[in-house]
């Protein structure tokens, strides 16, 4: 797997997967009817942020990752970043994959730590893959998202030092 820097070209790879993973609702406090051009905006970033794609051995495009300053001023040395993998490619390492060279990218562009405000606690996967990497819940902001199918949940803040 070769984790590479994202183009204009692989956003109409993406976009089918992040639409049907933001419709969904099961995982991103996005909009469930979010349209393309906003999440493109959304996802496909700039300096200082960062978006990039984890591609098999044959191009094709299996995840995706946005990283980005998380606050800005004085906090500006906490990193943030969001994952989206074709739920296609499963169960293959590719979460793992981006998760590692995120925190990498981070340490490498001076970040001091790493957070994310809003992991579903029902993303069992994901909190999972998250501890894995050092991440600790930081605290849960109860029934903080509106599940589609198992009501309010909580919403955990993760945090790693870097």
């Amino acid at each position: 797997m070769l984790i590479r820097e994202a183009t204009a070209g692989d956003w109409p790879v993406i976009w089918p997967f992040l639409r049907a993973i933001v419709a969904a609702g099961e995982t991103y406090t996005y909009p469930r009817d979010l349209d393309e051009a906003t999440a493109r905006e959304m996802w496909m970033l700039t300096a200082p942020g960062r978006t990039v794609v984890a591609v098999d051995e044959s191009g094709t495009v299996l995840g995706t990752a946005k990283m980005n300053p998380n606050h800005m001023g004085a906090a500006a040395h906490i990193a943030g970043a969001s994952f989206m993998v074709d739920p296609q490619c499963g169960g293959r390492g590719v979460g793992r994959a981006l998760g590692e060279y995120v925190l990498a990218w981070a340490r490498a562009e001076g970040y001091r730590a790493m957070q994310f405000n809003a992991v579903v606690e029902t993303n069992t996967g994901a909190v999972a893959l998250w501890e894995s990497l050092g991440f600790r819940i930081m605290t849960t902001l109860p029934e903080g998202f509106l599940h589609p199918t198992k009501g309010y949940v909580g919403l955990h803040i993760m945090y790693r030092q870097l």
